[in-house]
């Protein structure tokens, strides 16, 4: 096993040292998982609103309200407000003044300027933005009536505080029939992101990878290794542990850096990695069998990219497959993806056990054992072919 690990080795210090995968390999990946987490994420805030006005009672009553629900709140003076509305950074913006903190200090109603931009969702902003105020002004109001009625100001709070959490208030259960959104209900912002780019990076970092496989064969490394006491088996089983370890550090990686970074939920984490070892197995030996088979390191890299984004977005690997019609979902399943990635969603939303995933798992070892297969046997093949 010697020869075969140090092969290996050797293999993972070819990529980690080359400088063009400082980006792809490691920067790339954690960019798209933001982007798309950040546009299409479930689980991020439900709106921005930047808020104008001085110091005060009021103020501090409606940013606390605010972010009691979920709204990102910014401060900001007059014309800075007014730019990050216009630009669409903001959804909207909330102007109060020395007359609303007076009025609402008096337990008055409050009458507010908002300026909604033109974001989809600057109209839910704005609608949480006003229940907010209500809430506010109300309490507010209730304490100036007891006030009113003789009642320490003091006391006055404290028992509508009390009465708050001793009042069990009316509650309203919606159930969705909706497949798709049950699905997707209570998944982290970026968990679909995450798991959508790590097959994707997995599979196509180790295709366009084969070319150092014909760079190898071309400048006669791959020759002088079996001058040395190795045989053409351990060889190829070097090449095959040294894709299988590159794949694997691209997707440990990835999973390590998103759940760091970004929060992302990998459900049992012995299971994810198990099926992680598995595609990276698939990807190693596709990544054997075109630098077996093609002698041009750029046309590999160009068939690398090329079949490793079709078969990513096929597989759910730019989409996900619950939003795929029935039948391209059922012509997905051609694909390695599309089993590692319902084998990952089932970890990561459904607490799912080993046996749970044991289908999707066994297709993703019959198709590793095949492409495995069928790239060493083409190694060996083009040990014997001029280039």
């Amino acid at each position: 096993m010697r020869p075969v690990l140090a092969i290996a080795a050797v293999e993972l210090r070819r990529f980690l040292r080359d400088r063009s995968n400082i980006f792809f390999v490691f920067v790339f990946p954690l960019v798209l998982v933001l982007v798309l987490g950040s546009q299409f994420g479930g689980g991020g805030t439900t709106g921005s609103m930047v808020v104008v006005g001085g110091e005060s009672e009021l103020r501090g009553a409606v940013v606390a309200a605010l972010e009691d629900r979920d709204v990102s709140v910014t401060l900001a003076d007059d014309d800075d407000a007014l730019e990050q509305v216009a630009r669409g950074r903001a959804d909207a913006g909330l102007w109060l003044d020395d007359a609303d903190a007076a009025s609402y200090a008096a337990g008055e109603d409050v009458t507010l300027d908002i300026v909604a931009s033109s974001q989809a969702g600057a109209p839910v902003t704005v609608q949480r933005a006003q229940a907010a105020v209500r809430a506010v002004t109300a309490q507010q109001g209730q304490v100036a009536a007891l006030t009113a009625a003789g009642v320490e100001a003091g006391a006055a709070a404290a028992a509508l505080d009390s009465a708050g959490h001793d009042f069990e208030p009316p509650r309203l259960e919606v159930t969705d029939v909706d497949e798709v959104a049950q699905e997707f209900s209570g998944v982290g912002q970026f968990d679909i992101g995450a798991a959508s780019q790590l097959l994707l990076f997995v599979f196509l970092i180790s295709l366009a990878g084969s070319s150092t496989l014909i760079q190898g064969r071309r400048y006669g490394v791959v020759a002088r290794a079996l001058t040395a006491p190795v045989s053409t088996t351990e060889l190829v089983a070097g090449q095959a542990l040294g894709r299988f370890v590159i794949a694997l550090f691209q997707g440990a990686y990835i999973m390590a850096a998103t759940a760091l970074l970004f929060g992302v939920e990998w459900g049992d984490l012995g299971l994810s990695l198990l099926v992680l070892a598995s595609f990276a197995a698939v990807a190693a030996g596709a990544a054997m069998l075109i630098g077996s088979l093609l002698d041009n390191e750029n046309a590999a890299v160009g068939l690398g990219i090329g079949l490793g984004l079709v078969l990513a977005a096929l597989g759910g690997g730019m989409l996900p497959l619950e939003l795929f019609p029935d039948t391209l979902r059922g012509v997905s399943h051609v694909t390695p993806h599309a089993w590692a990635y319902e084998a990952l969603a089932d970890i990561q939303r459904h607490e799912a056990t080993l046996a749970d995933i044991l289908p999707r798992l066994g297709v993703l070892l019959a198709m590793a054992a095949a492409t495995l297969a069928l790239g060493s046997w083409a190694l060996r093949r083009s040990l014997a072919r001029a280039m």
